[in-house]
């Protein structure tokens, strides 16, 4: 299927990690011919150094404190016609510069796939703290809010946005701030898609379940194995094959959509 996106513009939020959803669909845009703007920030969790080798969550934690480098070297294997900025989507300043930058270089933004997000480690209601509390909705919720709010104002003619949440985003025991903050973006993907469709402007939101970026060891495999029906991990792929279809014209009439992609994980 030809998806006509050579030639459009992308940008995509949190893809640092060389084995996340994020890399992995800047490379499948730019195999396509999109013009990509990559965008990431360097997050601050711990890890043991020597057990930040294989998959697992120091692996996993230790590609999240990197730059981009990594997923640069792939993508420069495949065009020229990126663009990487390093910053906090959770700044509205940053948001609109990055928007500035983007459009000097290329023109024009068509595709924003928000797939930057943080969580915080034991996030209950008995030990959730305050800082928590801020960092992951500023992030997850505002950082959402001024991507899209800043890619609508900046419209033209074509329009695509993509939001990340998960599939137990409406009842993540263990994960509350997290997994609120993603039952929100579900919220706001259906109300934003009222209000921009006249524009031609589609909002969707693709619902992972577990999908190996690096952060689940075989130990965790093991257990979460038997809870998906399909029988297997995830892989970014699979979330970049929805992407993709989403950002095209055909899907120029599906909005306001959460789509689970989960192997039947949370059914």
């Amino acid at each position: 299927m030809d998806l006509c996106l050579k030639d459009k513009v992308a940008i995509i939020s949190g893809t640092n990690n060389p084995k996340g959803i994020g890399a992995t669909t800047a490379l499948a845009f730019a195999s396509v011919g999109v013009k990509v703007v990559m965008v990431y920030k360097r997050m601050d969790f711990p890890f043991i150094l020597e057990k930040s080798i294989g998959d697992g969550i120091d692996s996993y934690h230790k590609a999240l404190s990197e730059d981009c480098s990594i997923v640069e070297k792939k993508i420069k294997k495949i065009t020229s016609n990126y663009l990487i900025i390093e910053g906090d989507i959770s700044n509205s300043k940053f948001v609109s510069s990055l928007f500035e930058q983007a459009i000097q270089k290329f023109g024009k933004v068509d595709i924003l796939v928000n797939n930057a997000a943080t969580y915080a480690l034991n996030d209950t209601i008995f030990n959730v703290s305050d800082d928590d509390i801020n960092n992951v909705y500023d992030t997850n919720i505002k950082g959402t809010l001024y991507m899209i709010r800043e890619f609508v104002k900046r419209f033209s003619r074509y329009g695509r946005i993509i939001n990340l949440s998960t599939d137990a985003a409406q009842n993540f025991a263990g994960q509350i701030t997290y997994g609120s903050s993603k039952a929100t973006i579900e919220a706001l993907t259906r109300s934003i898609a009222v209000e921009v469709g006249n524009l031609g402007i589609t909002v969707n939101t693709i619902a992972p379940g577990p999908i190996q970026t690096g952060w689940i060891d075989s130990e965790l495999e093991k257990a979460v194995l038997p809870s998906i029906p399909i029988s297997r991990l995830g892989i970014p792929q699979d979330i970049t094959n929805l992407i993709l279809f989403l950002s095209s014209d055909k899907a120029e009439w599906l909005t306001g959509q959460v789509i689970k992609v989960s192997g039947g994980h949370c059914l």
